[in-house]
């Protein structure tokens, strides 16, 4: 099942439309999609290693434009939509928490989201929600997401051909691995917003009540 989904999923990402594929992919996980465009992406490199590069930028590019696009749902339809698209992602616990963290530091939490496992759709909204300030919201948004997606078209055009033959040959222990680094991404996350201060303590016991 794995090999056959590799397979067919190497084929389409040679495909002339994959990149509008891609770039969709990407805009709307910004804002209320749960796939991120990730996989897609290095699949795409690994069978144009040549245009990683390329791929990159469009995920990079797309992905803030679906991030301003979450952001003004925030802003603008949080009540009528945006709520809706939180809680049916399972993050209305996490909602208010954000929130407080996005008060306190600002830039800092949508870098961090651009380049780790924190979902950036929920970020990008309650930015919005919380009325921040457009423009450092857009540096801080291309800065994040370039780190994420350019490293891997970096990555692939130096490595493209060397990386796809260990795929090719070691599918299920590269997917296992995968798996591993991300659980790991999330345990060391935790440990991040778990810190002592005041702050820490304050977001993380807020609540929808205290907004």
């Amino acid at each position: 099942m794995l090999r056959r989904l590799y397979d067919w999923t190497m084929a389409k990402a040679a495909d002339p439309r994959a990149e509008w594929w891609l770039a969709g992919i990407a805009f709307i996980e910004a804002s209320f999609f749960p796939i991120p465009p990730h996989p897609l992406l290095g699949l795409m490199c690994l069978a144009e290693p040549r245009k990683a590069i390329r791929f990159a930028a469009i995920t990079t590019a797309a992905s803030v434009l679906g991030g301003l696009f979450g952001y003004a749902i925030g802003y603008f339809l949080y009540e009528s939509l945006g709520a809706a698209i939180i809680s049916g992602l399972g993050l209305t616990e996490s909602f208010p928490k954000a929130a407080c963290y996005l008060r306190e530091y600002d830039v800092e939490v949508i870098l961090l989201a651009g380049t780790t496992p924190i979902p950036f759709k929920l970020l990008t909204i309650t930015a919005g929600f919380i009325e921040m300030a457009l423009v450092p919201f857009v540096l801080a948004a291309i800065a994040g997401r370039a780190i994420a997606f350019m490293s891997v078209g970096i990555l692939f055009r130096l490595f493209g051909a060397p990386i796809k033959a260990v795929i090719d040959k070691h599918l299920g222990k590269v997917t296992a691995a995968f798996g591993v680094a991300v659980v790991a991404g999330f345990v060391a996350l935790t440990f991040l917003g778990g810190d002592d201060g005041q702050t820490g303590d304050k977001c993380e016991m807020a609540t929808l009540g205290g907004m």
